[in-house]
């Protein structure tokens, strides 16, 4: 089914997106002092968004699959596998979920059809230089990771917005408030400029929610591979990444500037891997980070 969707015409599609958000956007602690890097605060902050042919087919092999160790005799004492604990009892996450757990998650997405992934990266040290850059001209200026957040929605879904019939797009929830509101604008801009960039009018329906993993697979899956890109970030391990790697579509390095304006695009013509990020180590080492 999954194939047949993706060979139709794009026009008839509903593309259903699901976001996740990897690392923090946060940049200094309640007194001012940057912590980037640090225990408890990320060097980087990264947004991922899984386009799920079948959202309810990948919900029935994700339920399956927790039945299926829910009810294995070899986690019955595993603290995180209790139904109070709710974590891998009600939903998979893979900061929460064992090792073991974790593997089958991969191996079922790896061999799931129509999963297409598409991911955005800063390093927070950047952003820290726009922020004082910014504060030099404007004294009154405060930095919100909302704004370092909604910055990346509207880069990222700069292209994803206007070849398909309509979209649904899930954000995974973030704190108390609602920002469906702010998450839509954002949206609507990065459609916006792409109309400028390109001269392709877009007018397909977009309907936005901000929900939690528990309620949507599509979450709980778009986690696993955030968090696959997260760990070649900030550990350097990069067989999450690289064994998922056949459903990455895009994964645009903002930061590395070296070559491009632009950033860096990893691609399947050209796939990310820690050689790519070395360099990155020297200038943690540079800046204090090791």
């Amino acid at each position: 089914m999954a194939e047949h969707l993706l060979s139709t015409n794009e026009s008839t599609v509903i593309r259903h997106y699901f976001v996740d958000e990897a690392g923090d956007g946060a940049l200094f602690d309640k007194r001012g002092k940057v912590i980037i890097g640090t225990e408890g605060c990320s060097r980087f902050f990264m947004l991922g968004v899984l386009d799920v042919a079948d959202p309810e087919g990948l919900k029935r092999c994700l339920d399956e699959l927790r039945a299926q160790l829910m009810s294995d005799p070899y986690f019955k004492s595993v603290p995180s596998m209790q139904p109070q604990a709710q974590k891998t009892a009600r939903f998979f996450h893979a900061k929460d979920d064992l090792p073991e757990v974790r593997r089958e998650v991969f191996a079922l997405l790896r061999r799931t059809e129509g999963l297409r992934y598409f991911a955005i990266v800063t390093d927070k040290w950047q952003v820290l230089e726009y922020v004082l850059q910014r504060n030099l001209r404007d004294p009154a200026y405060r930095y919100h990771p909302n704004e370092l957040y909604d910055y990346l929605v509207r880069r990222l879904f700069r292209d994803l917005l206007h070849k398909a019939g309509g979209y649904k797009i899930v954000f995974a929830k973030r704190g108390a408030s609602d920002r469906t509101s702010a998450l839509r604008k954002a949206l609507e801009a990065a459609r916006d400029r792409f109309t400028q960039r390109w001269g392709i009018k877009a007018d397909a329906p977009i309907e936005v929610l901000a929900s939690t993993p528990v309620m949507h697979a599509g979450l709980q899956a778009a986690d696993y591979f955030t968090w696959a890109l997260q760990r070649l970030y900030e550990k350097g391990e990069e067989r999450y990444l690289t064994y998922l790697w056949g459903s990455v579509r895009l994964v645009i390095d903002i930061d590395d500037k070296r070559t491009s304006n632009y950033g860096v695009y990893y691609t399947q013509k050209k796939p990310l891997t820690a050689a790519d990020l070395e360099w990155r180590k020297q200038k943690a080492g540079d800046i204090g980070l090791q």
